[in-house]
């Protein structure tokens, strides 16, 4: 019996789909090994050679996978503040919408910190490594730039949305709103606070989110 065109699109697409189901999860070994290595031996000493090794591949399947180390990373921290590898922003992610919908001010900040908390339990060792590492490479500084403009954006929607509520304390603007909920909801308190004093992850969510209370509303 002759080959269709139909079947042999099927043949082709799943040739295809198992091309690109081998690519990710080589892809997602090498953001694996590689993340382990940036959060210990961090990110200046790890060398593309030692990802491939830890991955069990190439170094030129690194390089075709990613072409720099610096993607690797990039890529490493998008999927931990993200959670999965699902295209969607921030701003648009269930948890930061439930939070502008909540009525209640004191339940938005709830949220709004719970959101950071769960963010900081997958991204706060990468972002420590991409902070620390700026310091000396102007290519992870423009990264550690850009996290701090994307972060300062949130909290701006936050705050806007608890000024519409009437719940910003006299004579606190939602620009200085933001600013304080930055700080207090920064990847170096965190790290400050659970990682160095030992506090546990509760505890650093509990205290963030009674700080904004106080400081906020």
């Amino acid at each position: 019996m002759s080959e269709t065109p139909r079947t042999r699109t099927r043949r082709a697409s799943g040739r295809e789909d198992g091309r690109a189901a081998r690519a990710r999860t080589t892809r997602a070994r090498i953001v694996a090994a590689a993340t382990e290595l940036f959060t210990t031996a961090g990110y200046t000493a790890t060398s593309i050679t030692a990802i491939a090794a830890k991955a069990g591949v190439s170094e030129p399947t690194v390089y075709y996978s990613f072409g720099t180390k610096r993607a690797i990373l990039t890529t490493a921290l998008d999927l931990a503040v993200a959670g999965d590898d699902e295209p969607i922003p921030t701003l648009q992610r269930p948890w930061v919408r439930d939070a502008l919908a909540d009525p209640d001010p004191l339940g938005q900040l709830r949220r709004q910190v719970a959101g950071a908390a769960a963010i900081y339990l997958r991204a706060a060792p990468l972002l420590d490594v991409v902070r620390s590492a700026a310091t000396t490479d102007p290519d992870l500084a423009e990264v550690w730039s850009a996290n701090i403009r994307q972060r300062l954006t949130v909290q701006r929607v936050f705050a806007d949305a608890l000024a519409r509520k009437n719940a910003l304390r006299d004579g606190l603007t939602a620009e200085d709103a933001a600013d304080i909920a930055l700080a207090t909801l920064s990847p170096e308190t965190y790290n400050l606070l659970v990682n160095d004093r030992g506090w546990s992850h509760r505890r650093w969510q509990d205290w963030a989110t009674d700080a904004l209370t106080r400081l906020l509303t």
